[in-house]
């Protein structure tokens, strides 16, 4: 099977002004939105369902399943709220989509809003991304103009309102009851579930929040069928992924891959990362953002796909693939890691506040050549306390932000152990003042 994805999402780029309406209904955009709203909308959301599309922030929950869990008899209004708040390190692919085709997204949204019964959609920017929400302000009042946003959907009786909001750069609003919380123009603090979004969300009406890859991957489903983009995946996961390959790579960007396609083969594949720079090798890789768990070199021929991740205590994430090669102290690293989870917690839960930033201390510690007998163990004590593992995602706080930050020091620790013992053992930093290896990995 060829590596190299059917084109889909980034069908567009490249193409002179691709992020105007006209080059994208020059390629058949909006199309789809016309048809769509010749079906019922139950039929949008089975097709959804049947297609097997995943979301593609992290979670990797079944869209079609979580649209349905929206209660249709809900005298309430429903929003769609879309989660731009990219903000995991190691992950750089829906800033893109907004930069080079936001058209696609705002149909995927007006599709999504037409079956869901939605009359207002958020679009919810991280606060960095300057550039692409005035792209994407464009793009919608581009569609405004053309009649697709507005009062009437394509001259449909049915109305529907988008708006960009942008956050103020907090880490936290990118779960998804945090960034509920900042819409509503409250503190970003995580909210305990049940109830879910789908029932009680946004100003307490049932609410669908969706990343901007997933619903940028509706148009393409409705128009050529489920069954369609579900053969492109596995049996679970429909569909191909964009992933995000930065760190100790000769070529590091974004790239449309098939599910199928493993680590090894995204890291090694004259398609993608071109291999390794002369002179190294794999140490240890973080498949899905910095929040998943690291792997070893022995690891590296499992598939980009959330089951093949899942079996072996790991996850695919948000598709932020981070290399790092021989040259590459773990420590520091993890410390890295570790110090912007504490810096980014939102203080709400006592395991999560207190916790990170221990684990930072007794890092830091370590690295500048202080630690001592004791050390190793106190800090997976206390990344236990905050989530334990294995099994992943039964955490001791509200959101997962403690099982982010706790994730990684299990993984480092446990499978990296003698490079921390090694730490203690020299009273320095083994790897001197260039600790970061060849292309820099951890800085993104």
């Amino acid at each position: 099977m060829p590596l190299a994805a059917e084109k889909i999402i980034t069908r567009n780029w490249g193409r002179p002004d691709s992020w105007t309406l006209d080059a994208y209904k020059g390629t058949g955009g909006y199309a789809t939105l016309e048809k769509v709203l010749g079906m019922q909308p139950a039929q949008i959301i089975d097709e959804v369902k049947k297609s097997n599309l995943r979301g593609r922030g992290g979670a990797g929950f079944p869209t079609g399943m979580k649209w349905s869990f929206v209660p249709k008899d809900s005298p309430k209004p429903k929003y769609l709220a879309v989660n731009a708040d990219e903000s995991e390190p190691g992950t750089f692919k829906d800033r893109y989509i907004l930069e080079n085709d936001p058209h696609m997204l705002l149909e995927g949204i007006a599709i999504a809003s037409f079956g869901l019964g939605v009359h207002t959609a958020y679009v919810y920017v991280r606060g960095e991304f300057r550039f692409q929400a005035e792209r994407l302000q464009k793009a919608i009042d581009e569609a405004y103009r053309a009649g697709i946003f507005g009062k009437k959907l394509l001259g449909r009786d049915f109305a529907l309102d988008c708006y960009v909001v942008r956050g103020a750069g907090a880490y936290i609003c990118g779960e998804e009851t945090g960034m509920l919380e900042s819409l509503e123009g409250k503190k970003g603090w995580p909210r305990l579930k049940p109830p879910f979004p789908a029932v009680v969300g946004l100003f307490g009406c049932p609410t669908v929040v969706n990343n901007v890859e997933t619903l940028a991957a509706v148009p393409a489903i409705l128009q050529k069928g489920a069954d369609w983009f579900a053969k492109l995946g596995p049996d679970k996961s429909g569909g191909t992924r964009m992933v995000c390959l930065s760190g100790s790579v000769n070529r590091p960007g974004v790239f449309k891959v098939m599910l199928s396609t493993t680590v090894r083969e995204l890291i090694e594949s004259p398609d993608f990362g071109q291999g390794m720079p002369p002179g190294r090798k794999v140490k240890a890789v973080i498949p899905g953002g910095s929040s998943a768990p690291v792997m070893t070199a022995d690891e590296l021929d499992v598939a980009l796909e959330f089951e093949a991740l899942k079996q072996i205590q790991n996850m695919a994430g948000s598709g932020g693939v981070i290399v790092m090669d021989d040259a590459t102290c773990l420590v520091r690293s993890l410390w890295r890691v570790s110090r912007f989870y504490a810096e980014e917690s939102c203080g709400q839960c006592t395991p999560c506040r207190e916790g990170t930033p221990w684990m930072t201390r007794v890092l830091r510690k370590l690295e500048e050549g202080r630690g001592e007998e004791g050390d190793i163990e106190t800090l997976l004590n206390v990344a236990q306390s905050i989530a334990p593992y294995p099994p992943m995602g039964l955490g001791q706080t509200i959101c997962a932000l403690g099982d982010a930050a706790a994730l990684p020091v299990h993984s480092f620790v446990v499978k990296f152990r003698q490079e921390f013992e090694d730490h203690i053992r020299l009273g320095k930093c083994p790897f001197g003042d260039k600790p970061w290896g060849h292309y820099g990995a951890m800085t993104a």
